[in-house]
C-alpha cells in the first residue's frame, strides 16, 4: 500500500497570471501561488473557489509546478456552471486556492521503466509526473495519451522510437519531445500520426514488445476516466507490472471532512471506504480493481 500523505494544505490568494482557451471547451491556467508550488507533486490536485460569489469549490489537477517562480498550472474542460464561470476570469484577477491536496504518484527505484498512461481530463498529472520523473532522473519514463478533443498542447512527429508500435503512429507532444521523453498520442477521432483507437491499445503494444528482464522493471501509473483505469489495472494484472491509479470523484469540502468522495477499495484487513481527496486520488490499482 502506498504510504499515507498529510502535508498541509496552504490556502492562497493567487493572482491568474495567463488563461487560455483551447478548442473543445479547454483551458490553460497559471496561477501565481508560492507555497503550493512549492511542495505540489504529480497527481496532487488544488480546490479552486471559481468566483467570490460561489463557495463551493471546483478541484483541478496540477499540471506544472514552479517552485522557482512561484506558480502552478491547470488544464481544465468546461462541464458546468462553476467551470464555465472559472472560465471567464481574467488575468490579473485572484483565485482563491486551497493546496497541494492528496496522495500523490510515487515511483520506486526498483520499477526505472515507467508506463504513464492519461485519458482526457487524466493527462495533466501524466504530464506532470513525466517532467518530474526527468528532472529527478528517476527512470525512463514513456507516455501515452488519448483525447477524443484536439490536444490542447504543440504536437510534433516524434524522433523517439517506441517499441511495439507502428512508424506511422508517430506524432508526440512537442513539450515532451525537448524532454526526450517518448509519448504518442491515441484518439478514435482520425488524425494523422495518431494511433486511431483507444490509449489501452498503445499501452497494451508496448508492454506486448518489452523484454521479460525490462517488463520486471516497468511499473504503470494512469490517470482518466473509470473505464480506462479499468482497463488499465486488467494490463497490470495480465503481464504481472505493479501500477499506480488516480481517481475521479466528485467531491464537496475536498480536505476528507465531509466523505463525500468516499470510493470501496481493497486492504490488507478486509473492504474499507477510503476518502478520493486525502487518502487518494492515488491508489495501488490492486486496491480499487482488485488483485
Amino acid at each position: 500500500m502506498l504510504a499515507p500523505h498529510r502535508n498541509p494544505i496552504h490556502a492562497e490568494f493567487g493572482e491568474i497570471l495567463c488563461h487560455h482557451e483551447h478548442p473543445g471547451g479547454q483551458y490553460l491556467l497559471r496561477v501565481m501561488a508560492p507555497a503550493c508550488a512549492a511542495v505540489a507533486e504529480p497527481g496532487q490536485f488544488a480546490h479552486i473557489r471559481v468566483t467570490p460569489e460561489r463557495p463551493m469549490r471546483r478541484p483541478l489537477s496540477l499540471l506544472r509546478a514552479a517552485p522557482g517562480e512561484g506558480w502552478v498550472e491547470f488544464l481544465y474542460k468546461v462541464v458546468g456552471e462553476g467551470t464555465a464561470l472559472l472560465a471567464g476570469r481574467q488575468p490579473g484577477d485572484f483565485l482563491d486556492l486551497l493546496g497541494p491536496i492528496g496522495r500523490p504518484f510515487q515511483p520506486h527505484p526498483e520499477h526505472p521503466r515507467q508506463l504513464l498512461v492519461g485519458g482526457g481530463v487524466g493527462i495533466p498529472p501524466i504530464l506532470f509526473l513525466a517532467e518530474r520523473i526527468r528532472e529527478r532522473e528517476e527512470g525512463t519514463p514513456v507516455v501515452f495519451m488519448g483525447s477524443e478533443l484536439p490536444f490542447p498542447f504543440l504536437t510534433t512527429p516524434s524522433a523517439l522510437p517506441v517499441p511495439g508500435l507502428p512508424e506511422e503512429t508517430d506524432l508526440a507532444l512537442q513539450w515532451m519531445e525537448d524532454l526526450g521523453i517518448a509519448s504518442r498520442l491515441a484518439s478514435r477521432v482520425p488524425r494523422p500520426g495518431v494511433h486511431r483507437g483507444l490509449v489501452t491499445e498503445l499501452a497494451r503494444d508496448w508492454l506486448a514488445a518489452q523484454h521479460p528482464d525490462h517488463l520486471r522493471e516497468v511499473e504503470i501509473f494512469a490517470c482518466g476516466p473509470h473505464p480506462m483505469l479499468a482497463a488499465v489495472a486488467e494490463l497490470a494484472r495480465e503481464f504481472g507490472v505493479p501500477c499506480q491509479v488516480s481517481l475521479e470523484e466528485f467531491m464537496a469540502c475536498g480536505v476528507g471532512g465531509c466523505a463525500g468522495c468516499a470510493v470501496p477499495v481493497n486492504t490488507p484487513e478486509g473492504p474499507a471506504m477510503k476518502r478520493v481527496c486525502v487518502d487518494g486520488p492515488v491508489f495501488e490499482a490492486r486496491e480499487v480493481f482488485g488483485p
